[in-house]
């Protein structure tokens, strides 16, 4: 028999089959438990009544009214049909309308009578009105109600009836069922009591029916806790399983390879950012655990360099080192940069991608099979089925967000023993969300930029600034300096008032006539684009025009103007991406973003942000606030394989710290949460120690993870 929770919702009082389809096809709500937790999306103050003569204003919040319709009229023909209705509080008059159900409506309600409508007023021609507002009869024994929930409902919900009135009846049939004082607290007496948190069956009551704001604050954030603490018991768990399971290389020293570049060969000094996270990453493999680390830096902060002498502790211990790259391209900038490094210390380094000759690629597999070859850098054709490696330390996969799981997966086993494995990306995550993203890595940063570099100076300008602009590129050219011009579409598109790249190609070579120009865009065949792109690079091209596909992938030191044309379509995160193709040398570089003039204040706010800083985690966090944490450039691959229902990665960080920190305590003090043999190793959790819980609570707890997570990954150990 299932529990309480487990219950059919089709036999909840007032649902039945027929309600039950639609519940379950529409919002995903299958059980009693899938309702009690389809929370309202905003709550509404139906605590008082209020007079039309208080509402000032054209912003105004749901409320309701106690008076009576004086009379009803039928205007308008066709589809601009509509029944308005005249209401009177006793002293001031407003108008209701309703553009649908008009014969119902007109019949429905009788002037004379006592009502209490509801719902938003909108200000139009110097009066208010409801669009379509709840109506009953007013009953003197029914005081105001407090606050209700809104819920979210379907266009197909509505055309079959469905309100939030009809949802609000059924949660408090849920609510008055015997059933639900059977339900037992998911979180631990010690975590109630050490974060002053609302019960379980007090808050499911409060979050849909408020008996006030401070209660209903508090339940809302016992909610939160509780999704985010089983959301990091969830990753923390697999990341300490990991460690027990995943038994990595022991890398006991640091030996000649390593010595010998970083005393003779080293170009320049390590900035401290860099130093630190070699020591957390000769930390990770000296303990005979499998390191997984992320790595984050912005554009030329020096993350090659940090991979190029990891893989040299590989190398002193007698393993071989591989970077994977998503692109021909980058991956031949690494393997030329990391050669001029290797050579003078005697490491042999070779390149394998998909343009390697057949003779070659022999060469190559024969090599990496036996040892000769210590470090190969490559593409997806590292991960060839026929590519197998004598003994692989260190797997390093940069810009890891443009390769799927099951491709990173692949290169994880080319051994029998799984490699310490660390993953690159430029593009910076905020803090609370790499946390539960990458909750299965360990997370190292280098936020400091080598010595020499300057700023970037970046400049909001609109079409009528085009000359301006234009003299910039003039001048850049004059001193030997090269140009990125990028725009959001390959041609014109007529529902789309945007510039395109064909249209702005034309342009280009029309103004800077004289100076070779190049373009790349997504839909060019690999061999066309890697020969446009090797034209930038090689410096015979000098101005390119490309979409965002040169977003990652191109180093031209030379490059110092990119220009991003309709700026106001892309990310933040992505103009910040775009804006480090520059900046990449010593000279002056320049970024400008060509809006438009007639752009919304927040458009302008938004943009503006990239013009008063260069700091990639600011610009992430405001980017996140913006366009929510699902649909930040990266994470959708990266492990977000669940959904939240209360809390806000964005707002709420404050909220994850504490409730990582206590699935932290919980795991170490509760073996028993973890697969069998597994030994919690993870350090302390900030000032809690291991909380120890009662065994109820640990099966409790265990059957809420199962019941969370039961259709996600296991991302810690990518198979």
């Amino acid at each position: 028999m299932p529990s309480f929770l487990d219950t059919d919702i089709k036999y909840l009082k007032g649902v039945g089959d027929t309600r039950a389809k639609v519940l379950s096809s529409e919002i995903g709500v299958a059980t009693f438990r899938d309702l009690l937790y389809y929370f309202p999306f905003r709550h509404i103050d139906r605590s008082r009544f209020y007079s039309i003569g208080e509402l000032t204003g054209t912003d105004l919040p749901a409320i309701q009214i106690k008076g009576r319709f004086i009379s009803f009229s039928i205007e308008g023909e066709g589809a601009r049909k509509r029944l308005v209705g005249v209401f009177t509080d006793g002293r001031k008059m407003m108008e209701t309308v309703w553009f649908s159900k008009i014969t119902t409506f007109s019949t429905a309600y009788k002037p004379g009578v006592d009502y209490v409508i509801f719902g938003k007023p909108n200000f139009y021609r110097n009066a208010y009105s409801i669009v379509h507002p709840e109506v009953e009869v007013y009953d003197p024994a029914k005081p105001p109600t407090g606050f209700r929930g809104v819920y979210s409902l379907t266009e197909t919900m509505r055309k079959k009836g469905y309100s939030t009135k009809i949802l609000q009846n059924l949660v408090t049939n849920l609510l008055s069922n015997k059933g639900f004082d059977t339900i037992h607290d998911t979180l631990p007496d010690e975590l109630l009591d050490y974060y002053n948190l609302m019960p379980i069956r007090e808050a499911l009551k409060q979050m849909h029916f408020p008996e006030n704001s401070q209660k209903l604050q508090k339940a809302i954030e016992r909610m939160k806790f509780e999704e985010l603490f089983y959301v990091e018991a969830h990753i923390l768990r697999y990341s300490m399983e990991r460690g027990s399971k995943l038994p990595g290389f022991v890398f006991p020293k640091i030996g000649d390879k390593f010595n010998g570049f970083y005393f003779n060969v080293l170009p320049f000094e390590l900035t401290g950012a860099q130093k630190r996270v070699l020591k957390e990453i000769r930390a990770d493999m000296k303990t005979g655990r499998q390191m997984n680390r992320l790595l984050q830096g912005d554009v030329g902060s020096g993350k090659t360099m940090v991979a190029f002498m990891s893989m040299l502790m590989a190398v002193d211990n007698d393993c071989q080192g591989a970077l994977m790259a998503p692109t021909e391209i980058l991956a031949q900038q690494h393997y030329s940069t990391i050669k001029q490094w290797a050579d003078p210390i005697g490491v042999n380094v070779a390149l394998l991608t998909g343009s390697t000759r057949t003779a070659a690629r022999r060469e190559i597999h024969e090599g990496l099979l036996s040892g000769d070859i210590d470090i190969i850098v490559g593409t997806h054709a590292l991960i060839e089925e026929n590519v197998k490696f004598h003994r692989l330390g260190l797997a390093v996969i940069d810009e890891q967000h443009r390769f799927g799981v099951a491709q990173r997966g692949k290169l994880w086993h080319k051994n029998e023993k799984v490699p310490h494995v660390l993953v690159m990306t430029a593009t910076p995550i905020p803090r609370t969300l790499a946390m539960t993203v990458y909750g299965d890595l360990d997370v190292s940063v280098i936020d400091e930029l080598p010595p020499g570099r300057k700023p970037i100076t970046t400049l909001l300008r609109y079409d009528s600034n085009r000359l301006e602009v234009d003299r910039l590129i003039y001048s850049q050219l004059r001193e030997g300096r090269q140009i990125y011009i990028v725009y959001p579409l390959i041609s014109e598109n007529d529902k789309l008032e945007l510039k395109s790249l064909e249209e702005g190609y034309k342009r280009t070579c029309d103004t800077f006539h004289g100076y070779r120009v190049c373009f790349v865009h997504g839909k060019m065949k690999p061999e066309e684009k890697d020969h446009q792109m090797d034209l930038f690079v090689r410096g015979e091209a000098r101005i390119m025009v490309a979409t965002t596909v040169i977003e990652v992938g191109v180093n031209v030191p030379n490059a110092s103007v990119m220009v991003i044309e309709n700026a106001e379509r892309f990310g933040l995160s992505q103009l910040h991406q775009l804006r480090g193709r520059v900046g990449r040398g010593a000279d002056q570089s320049y970024c400008v973003l060509m809006g438009k003039a007639k752009s919304g204040g927040d458009t302008k706010k938004r943009l503006s942000i990239m013009t008063e800083t260069t700091d990639g985690f600011l610009i992430s966090e405001a980017d996140m606030k913006i366009r929510g944490p699902g649909d930040m450039e990266g994470t959708q691959q990266s492990g977000l394989a669940f959904n939240l229902k209360v809390a806000d990665l964005a707002r709420d960080g404050q909220i994850l710290t504490r409730a990582r920190e206590a699935a932290l305590a919980v795991l170490r003090g509760n073996p028993a949460l973890l697969a069998p043999g597994c030994i919690p190793t993870n350090p302390a959790a900030g000032d809690l120690h291991p909380i120890k819980v009662a065994p109820q609570s640990i099966g409790i707890m265990a059957e809420e993870l199962r019941i969370r997570f039961a259709r996600t990954l296991d991302w810690s150990q990518i198979s």
